[in-house]
């Protein structure tokens, strides 16, 4: 099958400027939908179309992983095959490829949309939190795994140490200590599947059910599902300009255990804490026996100025849990993250890590080992850090040219996304859902908001621009400015 051909076919048709790995998959389902691409067939194996193709391997990956997902394909051993897709759009297995054990048995059902509108399961543009996958220096990390996977041995392949592999909690150690000024030693480094594995640590092992937990509010969904989940109490701390504003009332009456804090970039609206609240956290946390959490999601990004120091190595033994991650700076899929967790807590902190966490993913870790020490992952941060940079920039003069009067960007100064307010009189979710069938997924600020009287004071959105070019982001700010227009009321 020519598949260029395909492809170009289908860019004509399109009602918007597609990706190559978007439009790959686009054009494979609607070939699949159409029954030109019949049942059994085995599609081209990724290398092989990444080379026809000329485009990243990681496009087609991410093309036919998304078929896998929706029941169009199978992921076989003999390769990616065509499922049947019968006259309601639900894709069935083919008899001559039995389906992978780990791909779903029932597929989801796919509905064919009007014109201008896509899957909503597939809404991808804007979206927050992605990194620009097609830029990832693919050849780099995989010869980086196949150099480590070349040194394994037998007793490597057992239950390593639940702390992570010593060559990677080494490398963390190090590479913190000089990007982020945090005060550790490598047994104080603990790997886990990410944040959100973190989180669930913290909540489990560092407090008690009915005990209270501080969220930022706005803040990240993630810790308050956590928390939640653990049974704490969750407290909602007002965010302003300087970060967190914990009152002196709030000390006394609703004292914490844990405090929840993304101080160098707030997760959504972007500010950063202040020196003052750093400082002064750390010592009343210490005053109550609380633990301060310190999420360091996205600092390696900041695009003005180097990453800010973080709040664990502003004191000695500072009530401090730090978390980072690797999802934003590499990729999602690697599932790797860490813990630092105080010296003095490091030797019942494992013994309880032990009970609860079974490492593995060796090859990968000592990949990631490799990676930090050679370089190779302090070159990928600049280029990256260069490249959010321009696209932050022409998400803003998108905003600025297709929305004035109608959209606010707030002050940020790095990461993956940007928060706006939505000045229109619009509800923000409303405006998220008539977008989402436009292909553009704006996460609203609202949802962010743990009760209803703060939800109503944010009413905007958080957009993500890894992944868009600025000629790109240009055409879609332009579809949103008209959606926003066709649901103002008429005397606007």
């Amino acid at each position: 099958m020519d598949y260029a051909l395909m492809m170009a076919a289908y860019a004509k048709r399109a009602v918007r400027k597609l990706t190559q790995q978007d439009l790959l998959y686009e054009s494979l389902r609607r070939s699949i939908l159409d029954g030109d691409i019949g049942r059994g067939t085995r599609l081209a194996s990724s290398r092989a179309l990444a080379e026809q193709l000329g485009i990243a391997r990681n496009s087609v990956l991410y093309a036919y992983e998304r078929l896998v997902e929706e029941g169009f394909v199978s992921a076989t051993r003999h390769g990616s095959v065509v499922n049947a897709v019968n006259a309601g759009g639900t894709a069935t297995p083919a008899q001559t490829a039995p389906p992978h054990p780990g791909t779903p048995l029932l597929a989801r059902r796919v509905r064919e949309l009007p014109p201008r509108r896509a899957n909503r399961d597939g809404a991808r543009a804007l979206r927050p939190g992605v990194p620009a996958l097609d830029q990832f220096p693919y050849a780099q990390w995989r010869s980086a795994v196949e150099r480590a996977l070349r040194e394994l041995r037998a007793h490597d392949l057992g239950y390593g140490d639940s702390a992570g592999m010593p060559a990677l909690r080494q490398a963390i150690a190090q590479y913190v200590r000089v990007s982020r000024g945090v005060r550790c030693q490598p047994e104080q480094v603990f790997v886990t599947d990410g944040t959100q594995a973190s989180l669930d640590l913290c909540a489990r092992i560092f407090a008690d059910e009915g005990e209270r937990a501080w969220i930022e509010n706005p803040g990240y969904l993630g810790a308050r599902v956590s928390f939640a989940a653990a049974g704490l109490q969750l407290v909602p701390m007002s965010v302003d300009a300087a970060g967190m504003a914990a009152r002196p009332e709030d000390w006394r009456e609703r004292p914490p255990r844990l405090i929840y804090l993304t101080p160098s970039h707030q997760y959504p609206l972007g500010c950063v804490l202040s020196l003052e609240r750093r400082l002064a956290l750390i010592e009343q946390a210490r005053a109550c026996g609380a633990w301060i959490i310190e999420d360091d999601y996205d600092s390696e990004l900041r695009h003005d100025g180097p990453p800010l120091p973080s709040i664990q190595g502003l004191a000695d033994d500072a009530p401090v849990i730090y978390l980072g991650t690797f999802s934003k700076t590499l990729f999602p899929a690697l599932r790797i993250g860490f813990m630092i967790v105080p010296q003095r807590v490091v030797a019942p902190f494992a013994q309880a890590h032990l009970t609860l966490v079974r490492q593995g993913r060796v090859a990968e870790q000592l990949a990631l080992a490799d990676f930090i020490e050679s370089g190779r992952y302090s070159r990928h941060l600049r280029r990256m850090r260069k490249l959010y940079e321009e696209r932050r920039d022409g998400l803003v003069a998108a905003i600025d040219k297709h929305l004035a009067g109608m959209m606010t960007v707030s002050a940020d100064a790095g990461g993956m996304h940007l928060s706006v307010r939505l000045d229109a009189p619009l509800a923000d979710v409303e405006v998220s859902e008539a977008a989402r069938a436009h292909g553009l997924q704006l996460s609203p600020l609202s949802a962010y908001c743990l009760d209803a009287p703060d939800a109503a004071r944010y009413n905007g959105f958080l957009l993500g621009y890894a992944e868009t070019p600025p000629r790109v982001a240009d055409t879609l700010i332009q579809t949103l400015a008209q959606i926003v227009r066709e649901r103002l009321p008429a005397s606007r």
